[in-house]
């Protein structure tokens, strides 16, 4: 090598590792003898991404889908987890989740949500605003095993007033310092969230709303909002919302059924009727996610908009401290099974909750996917068949015939439980 070959090969060296991560490619080949980490056997995997639903078995191997095979033979790996008579698909992606403990009031620890929703990716919606979104950072992001993304508050304190209204002083929604944040933290912040309802927002209008838009655009990132509905002060309001938002912005509760202050349900669907302006929000792009929720999920809202065009593009839950002993239970499976029940296919809730909110984020190379080369997260489901009752948030109720359960995790290729990992290590 002569040393002009040599000199910009230490160069580009040095940039790959100056960007802290190398190219997927880069981990060594498996030799004839090497093992995968962990093998997850047995199982019927659904993954959209592929247009696969058949039986195969998975190798993991360095936090990386490594194969996916018909038949994987045991011996082939370190540890395997037995997956027959269960469903694996990508790891389940809640796009609109509230992950900020002890500093969000109705903040949950994502790890603990695993058991009853099955997620190895949780977005906090809010939770933290520009003053404590480094706290969320510093000592939830690193000490917490589920992968964490966050829309920052466009209100500087995030939820830590709830329920005391965030918004109603308009003083605390500063775009220049969300911009900072937001250009600071880019590689897990994804947006800024606003609650546009008229009992956080009062009577300001659209101004909450062009506030989060400028903070996206002054932090110079490809950054999006998440709009938080239900209950707007007027139609008028609700209208130029929808109007206002930009391609691949999301409308998060897009079917509560949250009345105004006045009690007037000045939501996307009015006398039955679903707003003009939603369908041309959906034609240029604006993505309209479930967001469950305690209040913010009605069946009629929802059987409405679908038929008259407007399918969900996620499915999330709107977990947190106060909907979760609510009795429309959020989880996300089982807010997944509400959807399967309305109609949707497995195929089409899968995809709703793993790479659809998975392009929403756009961080990680094949995220929401088990293609090789994807990062090493998945979920298995037992798909339960029997009578079943749901109820919205409401007091709507639907009886359905089947419901989907978690039964296992794993998150960069290390299971929640067994088998274990010696030493314990995750990503």
């Amino acid at each position: 090598m002569t040393y002009d070959n040599r000199r910009r090969f230490i160069q580009g060296l040095s940039a790959v590792l100056a960007s802290g991560s190398l190219p997927l490619s880069a981990h060594a080949a498996m030799g004839p003898n090497d093992k995968f980490d962990l093998l997850i056997k047995g199982g019927e995997v659904i993954d959209p991404s592929q247009g696969l639903r058949a039986r195969r078995d998975i190798g993991i191997r360095h936090g990386l889908i490594e194969a996916l095979e018909a038949d994987i033979p045991a011996a082939r790996a370190q540890r395997v987890l037995n997956v027959a008579g269960r469903t694996v698909v990508p790891g389940l992606i809640d796009l609109h989740a509230h992950t900020f403990p002890y500093g969000s009031a109705i903040g949950l620890p994502a790890d603990e949500l695993v058991p009853y929703q099955g997620t190895t990716t949780t977005i906090s919606a809010g939770d933290a605003g520009a003053n404590n979104f480094a706290v969320f950072r510093r000592h939830i992001v690193a000490q917490t095993r589920t992968r964490l993304y966050a829309f920052v508050h466009i209100a500087n304190i995030g939820l830590a007033g709830f329920p005391v209204p965030e918004l109603f002083n308009l003083s605390y929604a500063q775009p220049e310092s969300a911009a900072r944040v937001l250009a600071e933290n880019a590689d897990i912040v994804i947006g800024v969230k606003v609650r546009m309802s008229q009992n956080v927002i009062a009577r300001h209008g659209i101004e909450p709303l062009k506030r989060a838009i400028r903070a996206c655009e002054l932090s110079g990132k490809p950054m999006r909002v998440m709009v938080h509905m239900g209950g707007v002060e007027s139609a008028a309001l609700m209208n130029l919302i929808l109007d206002t938002m930009r391609p691949g912005d999301v409308l998060t509760h897009c079917y509560s059924g949250a009345p105004n202050d006045d009690g007037e349900g000045t939501n996307l669907v009015q006398q039955g009727k679903l707003l003009p302006a939603a369908l041309a929000a959906k034609q240029r792009g604006v993505l309209f996610d479930v967001g469950h929720g305690g209040g913010s999920f009605d069946y009629t809202v929802a059987e409405a908009a679908i038929a008259q065009g407007l399918r969900p593009d996620t499915i999330s839950s709107d977990i947190h401290a106060v909907s979760g002993n609510s009795p429309g239970m959020p989880y996300l499976t089982w807010v997944m099974s509400k959807f399967l029940n309305m109609g949707f296919s497995l195929e089409e809730v899968v995809t709703m909750t793993t790479a659809n909110p998975a392009k929403i984020i756009n961080r990680l190379p094949k995220h929401g996917t088990l293609q090789v080369g994807a990062p090493a997260d998945l979920t298995a489901l037992e798909i339960v068949e029997g009578t079943v009752e749901f109820v919205d948030t409401r007091n709507n109720k639907r009886q359905g015939k089947v419901h989907i359960r978690p039964v296992n995790v794993v998150t960069a290729g290390v299971p929640f439980g067994r088998p274990y990992t010696a030493p314990f290590a995750s990503h």
